[in-house]
């Protein structure tokens, strides 16, 4: 019960990784708001869970969607101590094949919604006064470039240097601001990521995701469930003395 009485507000929360997430959220205490653009997805996220998860539909690309969403959030939990920024979407291309549509909306999702919702999570934090928790997702994608996937690890690596920024502006207000970079996690996001490999470098379905999975120091693709114990500690008292870092949690495969 490391989270007995705080409260979390997860963005694209009703499946996957931030799924994982609240449900490990839930087992340490905290009441969770499922935020997710899907609301039909999250209301079922939420009632699987239990009375301490609430569904919120939340568009990360709407500066009206996040004001509304934060509000709710806020009016059904009384507060909001912790913000994970989960919400991404991911697309590869060669460079001479990128489209301005693909370049502006991941950039929409990974970098603006994660600005915009931490500023929102920042305001409330501020002006309740009691500091709080950010912890913004990033990727190993972040830390360097891939050939095929030249807009996503730019919005990764944008994260990164949003969170040293951020971190470094709101730990006056008691505000600890940090970020998780996975590596290569298995699941349905997986599949879509295998099915871009697959066109462009001619592979067979399922081949990339075993290459990768073979390459991991550790032995295999992470889980969701892998990245729990770091959003789990970078919320609790024992990560108040860190600032502003970037913890790879990705099997060995990036050494920072």
């Amino acid at each position: 019960m490391r989270l007995h009485g705080k409260t979390a507000l997860i963005t694209g929360a009703a499946r996957g990784i931030g799924l994982a997430f609240a449900t490990a959220y839930l087992a340490e205490g905290a009441q969770v708001a499922i935020a997710d653009i899907n609301r039909a997805a999250a209301e079922q996220a939420a009632a699987e869970l239990g009375p301490m998860a609430h569904a919120i539909a939340l568009d990360v690309t709407k500066q009206d969607s996040i004001d509304a969403g934060f509000a709710e959030a806020i009016a059904r939990m009384g507060k909001i101590d912790i913000l994970i920024n989960n919400a991404a979407l991911f697309s590869a291309a060669p460079i001479v094949e990128i489209t301005r549509a693909d370049h502006d909306m991941l950039f929409a999702v990974n970098v603006a919604g994660t600005l915009f919702c931490l500023q929102a999570a920042a305001r409330h934090m501020i002006a309740r006064g009691q500091g709080g928790t950010i912890i913004n997702m990033a990727s190993q994608a972040g830390r360097r470039g891939e050939g095929l996937v030249a807009v996503y690890c730019a919005t990764k690596a944008a994260v990164i240097s949003l969170t040293q920024s951020a971190g470094l502006d709101l730990i006056r207000h008691g505000i600890n601001v940090n970020a998780i970079a996975p590596g290569v996690v298995d699941g349905e996001h997986w599949d879509g990521v295998d099915a871009f490999f697959a066109r462009y470098e001619g592979k067979a379905p399922g081949q990339k995701k075993r290459e990768v999975g073979a390459a991991v120091p550790f032995g295999r693709m992470g889980t969701a469930e892998d990245l729990t114990g770091m959003a789990i500690f970078l919320a609790t008292p024992e990560a108040k003395y860190i600032v502003a870092q970037c913890f790879g949690v990705d099997g060995g495969n990036w050494m920072a």
